[in-house]
């Protein structure tokens, strides 16, 4: 086999029907669309969502709440993940990125108090929960933000 004699499995492909190629080929003069109407006009049809002028469905759900623009979203590290790392370390975003505690940055790395804290770290992220800042330095580590 090569690439001269290459063709699709039978009957997985196709032709493409042709319209407006006369009265024989069973899609001509009309070409499918049938007599005048919104639909046989050039560019005619509804737009998306569009229910015959009854109120769409978009518009009859209730509107909830707002998104602020400029919110924040942090990766979101447990102190009890941490426990990997050997005492006395720093732990950084790359180290955190290289244990495969933190996948996409997103706004920057929190840590959060959740889990058992022993070892004496020094912690780097963006923030901090303040029992997470507690529980490291009750356990001797430091706490540093970037």
């Amino acid at each position: 086999m090569d690439l001269s004699n290459l063709q699709p499995a039978p009957g997985s492909t196709k032709n493409r029907k042709r319209i407006g190629r006369g009265p024989g080929s069973g899609t001509g003069k009309t070409s499918g669309k049938g007599h005048k109407g919104q639909n046989a006009r050039s560019g005619g049809g509804v737009k998306p969502g569009f229910e015959g002028g009854q109120m769409p469905l978009q518009r009859r759900l209730p509107k909830r709440g707002f998104t602020p623009l400029s919110r924040k979203e942090y990766a979101l590290v447990n102190l009890g993940d941490l426990e990997s790392f050997d005492a006395g370390s720093t732990v950084g975003l790359e180290a955190l990125s290289n244990a495969g505690l933190v996948g996409r940055l997103k706004d920057g790395v929190k840590v959060l108090a959740s889990g058992d804290f022993t070892k004496s770290l020094t912690v780097q992220a963006h923030k901090f929960s303040k029992s997470a800042v507690a529980k490291i330095e009750a356990a001797g580590g430091k706490v540093e933000v970037i």
